[in-house]
């Protein structure tokens, strides 16, 4: 089963026990299609960047949860009778992808090849560098330039 974020961003007047229980609503739904609710995170109120318009006004703010979940990829289609929810101003379902970053991209065995094409001593590189000014400029044992 595919892991899958559920963002939820409630009107800022909905009281802690109206958002638990829609949580736990949603909650009930993933568990009856033997889902598993892993993750749940509430970011607060925060600002939004434009006003969304419902039918008791326009909210500027408003009550952000993520649910993160393992459920079978049907789930999406069967979450629309949240549109009708009067708490909610916006609902968004995303699913995760497999990627890895970092050395776990790489590998085990290409992350120790990877590693090791990075010398030890970082100034080995410098004074490879500093003896090759001298050609740049053209200078004679004398200390003159050639004319």
């Amino acid at each position: 089963m595919p892991l899958y974020d559920c963002m939820l961003l409630l009107k800022p007047h909905v009281k802690e026990a109206a958002l638990m229980d829609l949580v736990a609503k949603v909650g009930r739904h993933v568990y009856r299609k033997n889902g598993v609710l892993t993750d749940l995170k509430s970011f607060g109120t925060v600002n939004l960047g434009y006003g969304i318009k419902k039918l008791d006004g326009r909210f500027y703010q408003g009550k952000l949860m993520q649910m993160t979940l393992m459920t079978p990829p049907s789930f999406n289609k069967e979450l629309h009778y949240l549109n009708k929810e009067d708490r909610l101003l916006r609902w968004l379902l995303v699913k995760h992808r497999d990627i890895k970053f970092g050395l776990d991209f790489l590998g085990e065995d290409d992350a120790k090849t990877e590693l090791s094409k990075f010398g030890s001593n970082i100034y080995e590189s410098e004074e490879e560098e500093e003896e090759d000014d001298d050609d740049e400029y053209n200078v004679d044992e004398s200390g003159r330039k050639p004319v």
